[in-house]
């Protein structure tokens, strides 16, 4: 059964750090680009960061220099650091996974809430 568990949100204040986890279980997982996307109220969805089987990385705009991707292909685990976090990265953030060789092969998980507030 393939499964993408999302941890490690909460509420922070601003100039806060938060680190989101992405746990897989059920496939292949050095085999899949994984990313983190994010969903504010009222708002459509975006991409935030991807990191590519091959650990390539790159970025939302309005997060360069602010957050970090990783991936622990030991662990399953895609990692996404977020650091001098603003109101503005308020949203629900949720990990993907695209098979490297079918985009059509994909799985999303829950998502995690992230509140950066005072």
């Amino acid at each position: 059964q393939v499964q993408l568990v999302e941890s490690g949100g909460g509420l922070v204040q601003p100039g806060g750090s938060l680190r989101l986890s992405c746990a897989a279980s059920g496939f292949t997982f050095r085999n899949y680009h994984m990313s983190w996307y994010r969903q504010a109220p009222g708002k459509q969805r975006e991409l935030v960061a991807s990191i590519s089987a091959n650990s390539s990385t790159t970025y939302a705009d309005s997060v360069k220099g602010r957050f970090t991707i990783s991936r622990d292909n030991a662990k399953n685990t895609v990692y996404l650091q977020m650091n001098s976090l603003k109101p503005e990265d308020t949203a629900v953030y949720s990990c993907k996974a695209v098979y490297r060789w079918s985009s059509t092969l994909a799985y999303w998980g829950q998502g995690t809430q992230v509140t950066v507030s005072s």
